[in-house]
């Protein structure tokens, strides 16, 4: 038992360090923090720059403290909160199946997060050399909830920090732009810098 945890531990915690470090440094073929914030702003994730930086190292420290069963349960906690974070801005609106561009995958990484919070992180585990066995239902429903708890004010953030729309200038009320030319040039012009957007 101790054994497949600790495999179990690795394999998740290993790879999400791998992807965390993709976003984080470009490592493994990776994006890099400048592409990562292009990605966090394409989601509407605001404010960007911050928002790539968190998921990044979200992700890598959150595999590493997980495949080293250090801090038990926050790095399956984090796990849980990077995934809760992409099902809903990325993945819900397809269905489960990753075929179609579904949550199925990290479905199953929260699923094995909860599976390791509750099982512990065994002797084989600096927690386990350091003494520190916290296992059980409780503190997996507690990194659930901590999870979900980072996931819910990342997505608060992006939706307060989310740029506001500069209000139009409407036409005075009489008959012209507010900077006195015609209606019509003003609709005109509206035209065109709209057309680049």
């Amino acid at each position: 038992m101790a054994t497949g945890r600790l495999i179990l531990r690795l394999t998740v915690g290993g790879l999400m360090t791998g992807h965390g470090l993709q976003k984080l440094t470009g490592s493994f073929g990776g994006p890099g923090l400048e592409g990562t914030e292009q990605m966090t702003s394409s989601l509407g994730l605001h404010p960007a720059k911050h928002q790539a930086l968190a998921v990044a190292l979200s992700e890598t420290i959150g595999g590493a403290l997980t495949a080293l069963g250090l801090f038990f349960p926050l790095g399956p906690a984090m796990i849980t909160g990077t995934q809760a974070v992409a099902i809903k801005k990325v993945h819900l609106k397809n269905g489960p199946w990753v075929t179609e561009g579904g949550f199925e995958y990290n479905a199953t990484l929260i699923a094995a997060a909860f599976e390791m919070a509750s099982a512990g992180p065994g002797p084989m585990s600096l927690d386990g050399l350091f003494g520190k066995q916290r296992s059980g239902l409780r503190w997996a429903i507690f990194q659930l909830l901590l999870g979900l708890g980072g996931a819910a004010a990342t997505l608060a953030i992006a939706d307060r920090m989310a740029p506001q729309p500069e209000p139009s200038a409407g036409p005075s009320h009489n008959g012209t732009a507010p900077d006195g030319a015609p209606e019509r040039a003003a609709g005109e012009q509206a035209g065109v810098e709209g057309s680049g957007s």
